[in-house]
């Protein structure tokens, strides 16, 4: 193992004790002396075959999850910069892509002649980057440890992994370390994919209206404040009676009722920005860290100020006392650069244990999050990139970007993380849509959309108002639900464009394969 680390601002390496550090063993370190660690690095020989399969988990909910032969190249986010404020929402400023490998976040396994398969154990520490270097034949395994700070005497876990040389052997593993915890499957509606943030007081009410037995959910999405940051001021003119009476009507019909927020974000003409211009973190220029291109530009709190978490735990106990019972929480990839001298993981987990404590006897579906960080802190996380209303989006697909919108690359990811579902957390694959008007997915594009949310997916979730629906589209929802309510175990492979998969329903076996470039289900 190699050991990068800072002393007094000058950069060192070593893979042995000296004056500064001591080994306690091959993966704990104690620091002699203060510290700031930098990265560290083992490698091992692995041989690479062409036909074998690799699975990619991307670092955060919406970076692409890929299962492939070791020819892929990663190619998005290869240029940086491209547009002000996109680089966070990848790992794209904290890992520097190479043309002859590929590189995975806390999990990594291969299927074929030669199979592997790694699961990172230190994750609430130190995300753990599988780095395969083609030409080289070989894995390096890298401690995401960048940042931290060691005082002399502190000892720290640079490493804690399992790794199998079989594939099967990893996945028992896997799930005897996060056996199934059999959470509730939420159907449910959520109003972004229609009207995105153009909605208001008399479009929730009558898509409420439309809703039946059928439904555990009732979500509403961004749109109701006035300014995202802004979450104690609700838009009067779009909602002049609040949000409390749609809660009652939602809880009337005895369905749960959700709200979408975005805690430690907030954008750039939101009255808290332009009034607590301290509230925000800095970066290297002394500049507010601008976090994405959403909205009017999004900018990461700093949560390192109490008077901040003060107001974000504010915010969220408004909404909980309202009476809302689920809480979609987005963008929350920007909590890892919001705290010094702690690892990126550690502001993760202790971002994601804090919600957790603050909506107490809530559920919260996590989005935009680092994925192995949300274990054991939300019931629910989105696992792919957002749903489109065309099947390759023809604006964000130019993005040269790994978490751009795209139903194309969501299904992929659908399938890609079924692994994770009801273990890690339950999965949410984002919204089916059926819908004939402001949507271009043809009529098997949405069937396909539907039918693998709804045998990947532990929450299914539509944007429709399904008053709308004909007889026709009334049969396929009820047929969707049905397949999304069953237990079900899958398994898939990828061979060229297609992905087979095999899934057992109704004590049936049942044999099919997508499509990846047309976005349907085909015959084999």
């Amino acid at each position: 193992m190699v050991l990068e680390y800072l002393v007094n601002n000058t950069k060192k390496t070593t893979s042995f004790s000296n004056e500064d550090i001591t080994f306690i063993s091959e993966d704990v370190i104690k620091a002699n002396k203060e510290i700031k660690l930098v990265t560290a690095v083992k490698s091992f020989d692995f041989m690479i075959d062409k036909k074998d399969l690799y699975f990619l988990n991307g670092y955060q909910s919406w970076s692409r999850a890929r299962f492939d032969h070791p020819t892929m190249k990663e190619g998005l986010g290869m240029r940086r910069n491209v547009i002000p404020g996109v680089n966070p929402y990848g790992d794209y400023d904290f890992y520097k892509r190479k043309n002859d490998r590929l590189h995975s976040w806390d999990i990594f396994y291969s299927v074929g002649n030669n199979e592997l398969f790694i699961i990172n154990n230190n994750y609430r520490h130190t995300f753990l980057i599988i780095e395969i270097l083609k030409k080289e034949n070989r894995i390096n395994l890298i401690a995401d440890v960048n940042g931290k700070l060691l005082k002399e005497g502190e000892e720290f876990k640079l490493y804690n992994y399992d790794l199998y040389h079989s594939y099967q052997e990893g996945l028992e593993a896997f799930k005897r370390k996060f056996p199934r915890r059999n959470l509730p499957k939420l159907f449910g509606y959520t109003s972004w994919y229609n009207y995105f943030q153009n909605i208001n007081e008399e479009i929730i009410l009558r898509d409420l209206s439309s809703i039946d037995k059928r439904f555990d959910l009732f979500q509403i999405d961004d749109g109701y404040e006035t300014f995202v940051g802004d979450w104690l001021d609700i838009d009067k003119k779009k909602f002049p009676h609040g949000l409390k009476p749609i809660v009652d009507k939602i809880h009337e019909k005895g369905l749960k009722a959700g709200i979408w927020l975005a805690p430690f974000v907030a954008e750039q003409d939101s009255k808290i920005f332009k009034e607590h211009p301290d509230w925000f973190v800095k970066d290297k220029n002394g500049e507010p860290l601008k976090t994405g291109i959403s909205w009017s530009g999004q900018y990461a709190l700093d949560t390192t100020k109490p008077e901040v978490m003060s107001y974000i735990e504010k915010c969220l106990r408004y909404y909980a006392d309202m009476g809302f019972d689920f809480f979609k929480l987005d963008f929350l990839y920007s909590a890892s650069y919001t705290h010094p001298n702690i690892t990126k993981a550690e502001s993760s987990s202790s971002h994601y244990r804090w919600l957790k404590e603050v909506l107490k006897g809530k559920t919260i579906l996590g989005c935009g999050a680092v994925l192995f960080n949300v274990i054991d802190n939300f019931d629910y996380v989105r696992i792919g990139c957002d749903v489109t209303i065309d099947f390759v989006d023809p604006v964000y697909s130019k993005l040269p970007l790994a978490e751009v919108p795209s139903t194309k690359m969501s299904i992929q990811n659908t399938i890609n993380r079924f692994v994770f579902n009801d273990r890690l957390f339950g999965n949410d694959p984002d919204v089916f849509l059926l819908r004939d008007d402001n949507i271009t997915l043809t009529k098997d594009q949405k069937r396909t959309l539907a039918i693998i949310n709804a045998i990947c997916g532990q929450i299914l979730l539509t944007s429709d108002d399904i008053g709308k629906y004909d007889e026709e589209k009334n049969k396929l929802l009820n047929r969707v639900i049905e397949i999304f309510r069953n237990e079900k175990e899958i398994i898939y492979y990828k061979k060229r464009n297609l992905i087979h998969i095999k899934c057992l329903l109704d004590k049936k076996e049942y044999d099919f394969a997508y499509d990846i470039n047309k976005g349907i289900i085909v015959k084999k």
